[in-house]
């Protein structure tokens, strides 16, 4: 006889997608109460959700390792949980380029940038509570297209940003540094959509 599944490899998902969430709502709490002074401890608490979210990431494949029976193919549940610990890493990028680069006032654009990212990360997590039973979700295919868009505008805003940094008075330090935290904000959006496509495909591949 088989040996029966021991790990529920959607909840380990869900926790990790709340990671995501967490360290997205650090960042849109710092930068929208800036304060350049308070970013060392700021960061503290930042690292603290990732490297508590790798943890939880490796501990999701030493159990994968061992387990005989998996709910769908045991690469789609590593590589879904590589891309959300990805985000997170990418996420606690932007407010570690922030303290890098010695930023002292912030563009506008960006607290928009970390309202999109906030809400791609909770959106994510809402496809993820919705994944272990997908086959009957009347939901999760529409919150995967939203994510969709949110890059979208997450794009948009992007191009409308760079363009705003260097049509304006901006040094070129300025320009460097800015065109930089751009990039990993929408690094940011990037990565949960990648990571809803990828759960996407696990669906098609499995209906």
């Amino acid at each position: 006889m088989a040996k029966r599944q021991e790990n529920n490899y959607f909840v380990m998902l869900r926790e990790l997608v709340g990671f995501s969430v967490s360290a997205a709502q650090k960042l849109q709490m710092c930068l929208n109460e800036f304060d350049p002074d308070r970013l060392p401890a700021q960061l503290d608490e930042m690292h603290e959700i990732e490297h508590t979210a790798d943890l939880a990431n490796h501990g999701l494949v030493d159990k994968l390792v061992k387990e005989f029976i998996t709910p769908i193919e045991r690469e789609d549940i590593a590589a879904l949980a590589a891309q959300l610990d990805n985000i997170t890493d990418e996420v606690e990028d932007v407010l570690l380029r922030v303290y890098m680069f010695n930023v002292r006032t912030l563009r506008p654009e960006m607290s928009r940038f970390v309202e999109l990212i906030v809400r791609c990360t909770t959106l994510l997590a809402e496809v993820m509570d919705e994944f272990e039973n997908f086959r009957r979700s009347r939901t999760i295919k529409d919150k995967i297209i939203e994510i969709n868009d949110l890059e979208e505008q997450g794009d948009r805003l992007y191009r409308e940003a760079i363009r705003s940094l260097y049509a304006g008075d901006a040094t070129v330090e300025e320009k460097l540094i800015w065109t930089e935290l751009f990039d990993c904000c929408e690094r940011c959006c990037d990565a949960c959509e990648h990571t809803s496509e990828s759960v996407e495909n696990v669906i098609m591949n499995n209906t």
